[in-house]
């Protein structure tokens, strides 16, 4: 069995001249026992991920009884027209659904992660109706849902506004050569971030399949 994870930057691998910038699924292969195939990029929507030849490769490579991860978001609200959330962006996630399991494969869709953009002590919700979207067509089609964007949610406010800002690309000027004169930003996660996002991930997937095996309602909310 092996991970395939579909996404944007948010899930994407580590790239050398960013480090320690990184998505979660960069991290995800030291919480589970089988292989991670990461086909995740930055700036990545349901669109481009096809557009690319990003989805035909990952899909030519699933084998039946594999599981592929399915999270974008972040960059398709920047496309309303084309990838509105009960539109386009709903329309390309049932694609990858249905191509997922016509190869007897398992689909997992992820609501995204949260953005670090706090009022007070809580998070200010950046994307819309678009988990709400995934959250539907989890449901609808009876699909296991990981839902990242409560998860987030609840663990950088848990954390607080100082501790919260150690999970993202904070760095001070001199800290890492990637970004000489330093940089904030409330999206990208660094590593320290990335692994706690895939730890809950790796989590939430074996209860999928701890549920699957006992032949459960699909379509449930995983926050825990």
């Amino acid at each position: 069995m092996t991970y395939h994870l579909a996404g944007d930057s948010t899930v994407a691998p580590m790239k050398a001249a960013e480090e320690p910038m990184s998505g979660w699924g960069h991290a995800l292969s030291a919480f589970v026992d089988a292989p991670v195939r990461n086909l995740a990029f930055g700036g990545a929507t349901t669109e481009s991920f096809i557009e690319s030849g990003s989805w035909d490769l990952l899909i030519s490579e699933v084998e039946a009884g594999d599981t592929v991860v399915i999270q974008f978001g972040h960059n398709d609200q920047k496309h309303p027209e084309l990838l509105a959330s009960r539109g386009g962006y709903r329309d390309r996630l049932r694609r990858f659904v249905d191509e997922t399991r016509d190869r007897g494969a398992t689909a997992v869709l992820c609501t995204s992660v949260a953005r670090r953009w706090f009022d007070g002590d809580s998070l200010t919700p950046t994307h819309g109706d678009y988990p709400n979207a995934v959250r539907d067509l989890a449901h609808e089609l009876d699909v296991p849902l990981i839902d990242l964007t409560v998860f987030t949610t609840w663990l950088y406010e848990d954390l607080g506004v100082a501790a919260s800002a150690r999970l993202f690309s904070h760095f001070a000027p001199g800290e890492t050569s990637a970004w000489p004169d330093g940089l904030v930003d409330d999206t990208h996660f660094r590593f320290e971030g990335a692994k706690k996002v895939a730890a809950f991930v790796a989590r939430s997937l074996r209860a999928i399949e701890r549920r699957d095996g006992d032949q459960p309602a699909r379509g449930s909310l995983l926050v825990s």
